[in-house]
């Protein structure tokens, strides 16, 4: 293990980032190598199956592990022609799931009349909306958001990385544990999460540092039992997401001088089952400014698709997206390592 020093706190740049990441200061080989030695080098898609969507980073919260840096300062918002552009992509497309991100999506002023738009145009298609869940309660104009979602038959999936209140107000911001709960709660008593519900409540659990989720299976019955018992919440499946290394859970291994045995940990935790499952190989993201990016992670890295590829969903072309070689980097040994990680959760 690697003995550092804490640095000062900067934001640093994307590309400062990348530039950093693809150093060998840490000793990790490059993940091409690792990829190679399984016969998955270059990396293609499989197919496109889910567009996911990043509507802004505006979010009232300012999450200790974000990786997308949302903030109530951040002023990204995706415009209704943007969305427009999601839309023609979708009527034109077999793509079956829009997965809609942040920062807290439910803040983009478009935010109902796309959900709309986005049912009217694919009826049939599963549509997941994050949540931090915090927006959900007190009375303010978000409050309507959970029966509108029902209206529309969307999947939430929310954000609760741990069920202590200490744990989560530690990453998330004094009082948020409380709200997440008062949340959860309104969602339950509308029908989501409950067993004989077609509506789905999914949580999200990211580590709480700089170490591995524990397997999904595990973490998922221990909140089922500690939520059940101690609050009378059900949810319908938890998803295990690790931390990945990028922007403010980066700044955050640099500051505590633990960011190359974070990196060793990710690297020498390689599984190379989890490649085949990669989201990158069924996900196109579309950033709040319509560019294309192999995954949310890329995205906020400014590391779009590869140039013979559409650059923009005004362009989106589902085959050619298809050939793309997918644009990887030292961050993706974030999402092979241990039972691998996606934003739907464990890989294996």
């Amino acid at each position: 293990m690697c003995k550092e020093e804490p640095l000062p706190h900067r934001n640093i740049t994307p590309t400062e980032q990348v530039t950093l990441l693809e150093k060998s200061e840490c000793g990790i080989p490059p993940f091409s190598s690792k990829l190679a030695e399984t016969g998955s080098y270059p990396l293609y898609p499989s197919n496109i199956d889910i567009l996911q969507i990043n509507t802004g980073y505006i979010c009232n919260l300012r999450c200790r592990h974000c990786h997308v840096d949302a903030g109530p300062e951040r002023r990204e918002l995706m415009t209704r022609q943007t969305m427009k552009f999601c839309l023609d992509a979708l009527r034109n497309s077999s793509i079956k799931t829009v997965d809609i991100t942040g920062g807290a999506p439910e803040m983009n002023p478009e935010f109902r009349w796309f959900i709309e738009s986005l049912r009217a145009t694919k009826p049939d298609a599963e549509i997941l909306v994050r949540s931090n869940l915090t927006l959900l309660t007190g009375e303010n104009k978000y409050r309507d958001i959970p029966e509108f979602l029902k209206k529309q038959q969307i999947t939430i999936i929310a954000s609760l990385p741990c069920t202590t209140k200490e744990k989560v107000d530690a990453v998330r911001g004094a009082g948020v544990f409380e709200k997440s709960i008062e949340a959860l709660r309104r969602l339950n008593n509308i029908g989501y999460g409950q067993a004989e519900s077609a509506l789905e409540l999914n949580l999200v659990y990211n580590a709480g540092g700089a170490f591995l989720p524990e397997p999904q299976q595990h973490l998922e019955q221990g909140f089922r039992n500690y939520l059940l018992e101690k609050y009378g919440i059900v949810f319908s499946h938890l998803y295990t997401i690790t931390n990945m290394p990028v922007n403010r859970f980066l700044n955050d291994l640099l500051e505590s001088g633990h960011y190359c045995n974070y990196m060793e940990l990710l690297a020498t935790s390689f599984n190379p089952a989890a490649v085949n499952n990669l989201m990158c190989r069924n996900t196109v993201s579309v950033g709040w400014d319509g560019t294309l990016h192999d995954c949310d992670f890329n995205q906020m890295l400014h590391l779009s698709v590869t140039n013979d590829a559409p650059q923009h969903i005004r362009e989106f072309n589902a085959e050619a997206l298809r050939k793309r070689r997918i644009t990887i980097g030292q961050h993706c040994y974030g999402c092979t390592a241990g039972a691998g990680s996606s934003c739907q959760g464990c890989l294996l």
